[in-house]
């Protein structure tokens, strides 16, 4: 099946209408929409976000971090729900200019520092507590395999995942184009996940931190409406492996519901402030 064709004008309008789930927050400009402050607690990372595979790397890591005994990690997770554009508040904005999720803000020096995108904010933490990335010569492997999946992620999920579930009309082209891709990317992982335990190495560092809330739920079926059955994700045996295995953390299993606003009531947690806020969540 040919798709309809379409000739761009020689100059796009910001007044097209594009349709879709995203439709009513979409805009080619930045900055605030509205004046509007962010919630604080008391600890000195101050992080807001949303359960989505970015944001969730973000609290894994956290998670991660007080499981290892580093208890000055303790942090305050506030939900910035997206679908109602509040990442366009002026407070968020001022920590991301891109009003993306995640976005922390670091209060544990001498002034504030905000960190934005899920890699800088892993990277930061990583090497603030000396933590899940290695100083010797494996170091480079660990932040080749981070930026394999920082710079991967907008294939699977504004490629294929955009095309496949949420675009207003399913076309042929764009789909097929993002599925191979996917599958590509997949590939890479299973190939190296054949030879070694964890993208970088022999150790669980913050390349797994990164890559694995984007390819856990498609391994579990739980991303992309058919995306498992239609990608045939079952082929990936040493992905599937490796998911399986992160997925029992004890940070791993509390990351993941941190900011999560959609599910079972025992499975979501809006705010995080204290290792209690977990008491009674289905883990």
């Amino acid at each position: 099946m040919t798709d309809p064709a379409y000739t761009p004008p020689a100059v796009w309008s910001a007044d097209t209408v594009s349709g879709g789930k995203f439709a009513n927050i979409n805009r080619p400009t930045a900055g605030a929409r509205e004046q509007k402050a962010l919630p604080v607690g008391t600890h000195d990372f101050q992080l807001y976000s949303l359960a989505t595979p970015n944001g969730v790397k973000a609290t894994i890591m956290f998670e991660e971090l007080l499981e290892a005994g580093h208890h000055q990690a303790e942090y305050d997770a506030w939900t910035i729900n997206i679908g109602e554009g509040e990442q366009f508040g002026s407070g968020f904005v001022n920590i991301n200019p891109n009003s993306k999720i995640p976005a922390l803000l670091d209060r544990s020096g001498a002034q504030p520092v905000r960190i934005f995108e899920s890699g800088a904010i892993l990277m930061h933490l990583a090497e603030k507590f000396g933590a899940f990335l290695p100083s010797d010569d494996s170091r480079g492997e660990v932040l080749s395999w981070l930026f394999w999946q920082i710079g991967s992620a907008p294939f699977i999920g504004g490629g294929f995942g955009h095309f496949y579930a949420y675009a207003p009309d399913k076309y042929e082209y764009p789909i097929n184009r993002y599925a191979m891709e996917t599958k590509r990317l997949f590939d890479v992982a299973d190939k190296r996940l054949a030879e070694n335990e964890y993208l970088g190495g022999n150790h669980y560092t913050i390349a797994d931190i990164a890559a694995y809330p984007w390819m856990e739920p498609f391994v579990f079926d739980a991303i992309y409406d058919e995306a498992h059955k239609f990608l045939s994700i079952d082929e990936y045996k040493h992905v599937g492996r490796w998911v399986k295995q992160i997925a029992e953390r004890p940070a791993v299993k509390r990351g993941r519901i941190v900011n999560k606003t959609w599910g079972e009531e025992d499975t979501q947690l809006p705010e995080r402030h204290s290792a209690a806020d977990f008491e009674g969540k289905n883990l």
